[in-house]
């Protein structure tokens, strides 16, 4: 696939790049773009105008909400009538061969091992799909027919770094661009005054970086901005988002110079994208300064939909993401910590559910009344599940019963933006370990995704060290039954 910024220009005419390195500006021209359209003179245009899929899309903008940690499945969303049965009894009693039935990846550092444990929580059957959720989940479980359920996913890794990574990029290990700056690669944004992706996290990182936000080697304006969420003031989210001594008008003066001489300098070095990116960041911060101060003013929202979301740190969050892909911004991930249960596990599950349930049923209500969830794809989906075993690991040293990570099956639903409602897709085995019937991969979830964004994940590459690459590298099937 070309790259989408030049998709419509004529291979007789000159290169995007081409048009602004003789012009000496650069993308700094792109400071330009409103007072060149007022005028009506012919303007470069900007690589993060809204562009056209593959074919129809059904998703317009995402909302990734990333249980990080690994959410049980056999105490959310996948019940195990089994563990009941054989609860306390050890696995390899049960099934000589379970771990060797598991893999490496679900097995690995014993993690199989143990005693079968029963969850702690009921199920019951929701709406008119009859979707059994558990109990910890009772305000999410009254939009249980806008849900899709997928019960049978599995992935690479059971460690948390590499795993998290695979979820939000599609690979274990090497630096790869994150999903969410392939989607913004080829669709572009529908505000160029805020980011088009933005990751919502407490702290504003990760362990592992910030390569689930980052661009890798797609264009430097693919990047995530990353905003820290812990505190919910407007000033505090976006600091130093006003200069408290220069006018705006002063400001686009600067700002117009600093384009020039940046724009001269990238003149030299044509094929700089970093340095491109930096010169867009600086046009990006400073159109921020009226939109961003609007978006992220919570404040601004009215008592009863503040209320509908809660004052949890989540509700906060998901109320913001709300905002953002309102005013047009194509992703949202958004981070929930503390789902690495290996000590106490129902006692923290209690206490995860309870911030993230009324928020999360707060989010599809809310797009719904905005007619919004029919082109918004919600997902729920973190880096691996739990076992259905004790956590055996230390055990001298825990206060609780926890569960070790699993990475052989779990369970991610999706809403809105295509994906079929009130469908309960695939699943595990007896015991909740290993998924069975309707398996999928990560890759296959991201091909999945970008088909709903109007994407054939194939054809959508990138050139880069004389490779053309792909969201998905070379594996990934849509699953067609999951979409509407």
């Amino acid at each position: 696939m070309r790259s989408p910024a030049m998709s419509n220009v004529p291979s007789s005419c000159c290169s995007r790049r081409d048009f602004l390195t003789r012009s000496g500006l650069g993308m700094g021209a792109l400071g330009l773009l409103p007072l060149l359209n007022q005028a009506g003179l012919q303007a470069a245009e900007s690589p993060l105008h809204a562009r056209a899929s593959h074919f129809l899309a059904k998703a317009k903008r995402v909302i990734h909400i990333f249980p990080a940690g690994g959410p049980s499945q056999v105490d959310t969303f996948d019940p195990k009538p089994a563990l009941v049965k054989y609860h306390s009894r050890q696995v390899d009693e049960v099934l000589k061969d379970y771990q060797k039935a598991a893999g490496e990846a679900a097995s690995g550092m014993g993690r199989l091992s143990g005693k079968l444990q029963r969850s702690g929580f009921n199920f019951a059957k929701h709406g008119q799909s009859g979707a059994e959720i558990s109990e910890l989940f009772p305000k999410l479980a009254t939009q249980a027919d806008e849900l899709c359920i997928v019960r049978s996913m599995h992935t690479k890794s059971s460690v948390h770094e590499p795993a998290q990574l695979m979820m939000t990029c599609g690979e274990l290990v090497n630096v790869r661009p994150s999903l969410a700056s392939w989607a913004v690669y080829g669709l572009g944004t529908e505000n160029e005054n805020l980011p088009a992706f933005v990751a919502l996290s407490s702290g504003g990182t990760r362990s592992s970086g910030d390569k689930h936000w980052g661009n890798a080697f797609l264009p430097a304006w693919t990047r995530g901005t990353s905003i820290a969420t812990k505190d919910s003031d407007v000033n505090r989210l976006i600091e130093h988002l006003r200069s408290g001594s220069t006018s705006i008008r002063e400001q686009r003066r600067q700002l117009d110079l600093l384009a020039q001489i940046n724009g001269e300098h990238l003149a030299a070095r044509p094929n700089d994208a970093f340095l491109e990116g930096r010169i867009l960041s600086f046009e990006t911060a400073f159109r921020m300064q009226v939109e961003a101060t609007d978006a992220f003013d919570l404040s601004r929202e009215p008592l009863h939909t503040r209320e509908l979301y809660g004052e949890t740190e989540q509700g906060k969050q998901l109320l913001l993401a709300r905002r953002l892909v309102e005013r047009g911004v194509r992703f949202v991930q958004v981070w929930h910590e503390g789902w690495d249960t290996h000590d106490k596990n129902d006692e923290q599950h209690k206490d995860l559910c309870l911030a993230a349930d009324q928020p999360l049923a707060a989010l599809l209500q809310d797009l719904k009344e905005r007619d919004m969830l029919k082109d918004t794809l919600v997902i729920w989906a973190g880096e691996f599940g739990r076992t259905p075993t004790s956590d055996n690991n230390e055990v001298s040293k825990k206060k609780g019963i926890g569960r070790d990570h699993n990475a052989g099956g779990f369970t991610i639903w999706m809403a809105g933006g295509g994906a079929k409602p009130g469908l309960t897709y695939g699943s595990t085995d007896d015991f909740g370990a290993l998924a069975t019937e309707g398996a999928m991969d990560v890759h296959d979830l991201h091909a999945t995704l970008l088909h709903l964004l109007g994407f054939d994940h194939e054809k959508l590459t990138y050139r880069y060290a004389g490779r053309d690459y792909r969201p998905t590298d070379v594996y990934g099937h849509v699953n067609h039954a999951l979409l509407a």
